[in-house]
């Protein structure tokens, strides 16, 4: 029974006719094809309060991940309260920790304004009150008052210091006691001039002055420090006059936030603790450039630094943080040079992604946070905790000890997505017992989606959306479908459409740029067929390396004729941007021997456990098969011929198949023909990968060398279903220049290479006649019979 197939089965094709005249007449996409599941666990973890369900969406890039998550995310956060403004002030009890204040959305930079305007006006009124005439009424009287019983006090001692004979004589050490002699002060010399008992009385007499004396300067003390007292009582009285009111205002527009009355409480006592700085014409800096700023520096305490407006906002906030760094993500302090120092304070507090999205959304991008230093273990602090702490990174690894800022942490109530692939989620899931409590939701993105008339619709709505997006000129009904058909190859499968929009929209690019030069109107099918072939030219240089060797016959393959234990294999190379398939020379030997089936690539260390397994499942089937009634008394050595790298995958294990099976049979397999497919022990073709790379790489060689009609490839027959091969090669099978066989047995594939018949086992135990089971069982038994006349290949059994 013939399983070549037409040219019909080999490539789906979508009928423009059926499709729209041109997507520019379509309605734009507003979701996304195909991810239901994702889409389903979305919703979910976006929906869920308790902590720990944040959400990784699992995909490769293209799928549509990051469209989804911020699709849903934008209609998602419209619904959710605004949440509230953060402010850092200044801490008066301890500037190195500022303190943290919660506003509703909006009041942040509101009360910003306020206190600006407010200490705006302090520094404004506060000289003008105490330049009036009735602070220096005020303060004249209270000073005259206090200086009116210091004379009082200085003329009363002063007068008993002249009843004694003394004088008083003030200095700028102090005031002294100097003796009098006939009205006139003496000096030092005149009073060591006097006879001694003279000296020795008024010695007495100024002991006793000195005592008076000490109990007036006392008093005189104590009347300065009321003065002093009085003074910066009445500066209290005008400077609470000034602000006092305008504090109170503020503090009745704020009454709802404790926090904020305590905080302009403190304003109020530090200004009225500070009125010299507000009052006094600030002093010319002493540096040798201009500096305004710093008449700025003393008043820079009382500002007010907002790190998260959300008056914009129309809901919960939507961040997607592309660098995730430790600074960009938790926010940091930064330092200013003064004159060679760097300094800091709570003003040049920054907030990070997390404190823009608190109260809403976070999108991340998982590998980059992976990849930055701290970050990951940041974020897992963060919701583990619950809350933001600012620090630097050095400090929390103890590589900084000196002292800084540390603001107040402020509470975190945020959902996180993280976007990223499949395999970073399984390592993450296994080595990071913190990662299974955090992102308990799994958002799993398809890379396919079923080749429906629904999702066509969906298909090229993406298209008309895209197109409109990116000003593209629209697709028209021929383009379209093969838009489509490229979607299908993508994604290896009839059945299916590729949801790896990335690079469908990079061919509809490369595609609006051709029609361009052609000033076509529409992009047209010819034009994404160029845009399909330049990009293979542009990658296909070693291809094309590989086959100009095989034409010249540098790499031996033969495409006519037959040949004994010699079968084209197929095996898929990739460049990374490019994958294509190229045919490799198999061949077997056999002999005598207990050795069983050798794979010389396994034994020159350059085949993968994969292709090892491989090799070992034909033992499996030969024994199955032959040895039934016999010992497998062989020796088989295979090879990929001119093979100098690794070897992997069981792909080709049909073909070592059939290699052995025509070695021991001794019929020739026809040299035309490229086989690729795994097998099983019991002898049935099963799928591989790359199949269309597979067949379009030998119809190339074929092709190169000549077509004979007679040539062709054997693929396994559940592949057929993943068949969307070129229509040069669809049209060669057409014409009859080449030919598909699917096979789904090794006996059905060994009659197409041979053009002799399997042969079935008949009841007594034998083959059919003239046939290659015949063959193999009639040489496997001459081998065993043989093996007995070489006693030291014979293995004794021990008792």
């Amino acid at each position: 029974m013939t399983s070549e197939l037409p040219a019909e089965m080999l490539r789906k094709t979508a009928d423009p006719s059926g499709m729209c005249a041109t997507t520019e007449e379509l309605t734009p996409l507003k979701e996304i094809i195909g991810q239901e599941r994702a889409t389903k666990a979305l919703k979910f973890g976006l929906e869920i309060k308790q902590p720990g369900f944040n959400i990784y969406a699992s995909g490769l890039p293209g799928t549509g991940r990051k469209t989804a998550v911020k699709s849903f995310l934008e209609e998602l956060a419209t619904t959710k309260p605004i949440p509230s403004d953060w402010c850092y002030v200044n801490n008066f009890q301890n500037p190195y920790e500022p303190k943290a204040i919660e506003l509703p959305s909006g009041r942040g930079l509101e009360f910003q304004s306020d206190i600006k305007s407010f200490i705006e006006e302090t520094r404004r009124l506060l000289p003008k009150a105490f330049e009036s005439e009735d602070y220096a009424l005020k303060r004249e009287a209270v000073v005259g008052a206090i200086e009116e019983e210091r004379k009082i006090l200085l003329t009363k001692l002063n007068e008993r210091a002249l009843k004694e004979g003394f004088v008083l004589r003030s200095t700028q050490i102090g005031v002294f006691i100097v003796p009098l002699i006939r009205g006139q002060p003496l000096t030092d010399q005149q009073l060591i001039a006097l006879p001694k008992e003279t000296r020795n009385e008024i010695e007495k007499k100024r002991m006793k002055l000195q005592s008076e004396l000490r109990s007036a300067m006392r008093q005189l003390a104590g009347l300065q420090k009321k003065v002093t007292e009085e003074i910066q009582k009445l500066n209290q009285e005008v400077a609470t006059y000034v602000i006092g009111h305008r504090v109170d205002t503020l503090i009745e527009k704020y009454k709802e936030f404790s926090e904020v009355e305590i905080y302009l409480e403190e304003v109020k006592s530090d200004i009225l603790e500070k009125l010299l700085k507000f009052i006094q014409e600030p002093k010319a800096p002493k540096v040798p450039f201009p500096a305004p700023w710093l008449e700025d520096l003393p008043f820079r305490k009382y500002e007010v630094n907002v790190i998260v407006d959300n008056s914009h906002l129309q809901g919960a906030p939507v961040v997607l943080e592309l660098n995730p760094t430790h600074q960009h993500l938790l926010g940091r302090i930064e330092k200013e040079a003064q004159f060679g120092v760097l300094t800091t304070d709570f003003t040049m507090i920054r907030g990070g992604s997390l404190h823009q999205a608190n109260g809403g959304y976070l999108v991340l991008p998982a590998e980059d946070l992976i990849r930055n230093l701290f970050s990951y273990d940041a974020l897992k602090r963060a919701l583990t905790n619950e809350c933001i702490d600012m620090e630097e990174a050095g400090e929390r690894l103890g590589f900084i000890t000196t002292k800084g800022l540390k603001p107040q942490s402020i509470p975190l109530n945020v959902k996180v997505i993280l976007i990223g692939n499949p395999t970073l989620y399984r390592q993450l899931y296994l080595l990071d017992m913190d990662f299974k409590e955090h992102f308990k939701v799994k958002a799993d993105f398809d890379t396919s989606v079923d080749r429906t008339d629904e999702n066509m619709r969906k298909y090229a709505s993406f298209v008309c959306t895209f197109c409109k997006k990116e000003k593209l000129k629209h697709l028209d009904g021929s383009g379209l479908a093969r838009i489509i058909e490229y979607g299908s190859r993508l994604a290896q499968d009839q059945q299916k459409l590729s949801t790896l929009f990335g690079e469908v929209a990079d061919i509809i690019r490369e595609a609006n740029f051709y029609a361009l030069q052609d000033n076509a109107k529409y992009i047209t099918s010819d034009h994404v067929r160029k845009v399909i072939d330049e990009k293979v030219h542009r990658s296909n240089l070693i291809q094309e390396k590989i086959r100009e060797m095989i034409e010249r016959g540098v790499i031996l393959i033969d495409t006519e004729g037959e040949a004994v234990g010699q079968v084209n294999g197929l095996s898929v190379m990739s460049l990374g941007d490019f994958m294509f398939g190229a045919p490799s020379r198999v061949t077997a030997s056999t002999g005598i021997g207990r050795e069983g089936i050798i794979d010389i690539q396994r034994e020159a260390k350059m085949a993968g456990p994969i292709h090892t397994k491989g090799v070992m499942i034909l033992s499996g089937y030969l024994a199955d098969k032959y040895a039934k009634d016999k010992p497998l008394s062989l020796s088989a050595r295979l090879v990929f011929e001119q093979s100098y790298g690794m070897v992997e995958g069981d792909s080709a294990s049909s073909t070592e198949l059939y290699a052995i099976l025509s070695a021991l049979s001794e019929v020739p397999i026809k040299q035309g023909l490229a086989v690729t497919g795994s097998i099983n022990q019991k002898g049935e073709v099963q799928a591989i990968g790359g199949v269309n790379e597979k067949i379009e790489g030998f119809f190339e060689v074929c092709k190169a060398k000549g077509l004979t009609e007679e040539q062709g490839v054997l693929i396994p027959h559940s592949n057929v279903q993943n068949l969307m091969l070129k229509e040069e090669v669809v049209e060669a099978v057409r014409e009859g220049k080449f030919h598909i066989y699917a096979v789904k047995t090794i006996d059905e594939g060994i009659e197409i290479l041979t053009g002799m018949k399997a042969g079935s086992r008949r009841s007594d135990g034998t083959f059919e006649e003239n046939s290659v089971s015949q063959k193999v069982d009639e040489k496997l038994k001459a081998m065993a019979e043989k093996l007995k006349e070489f006693p030291e290949f014979i293995i004794e059994k021990k008792a």
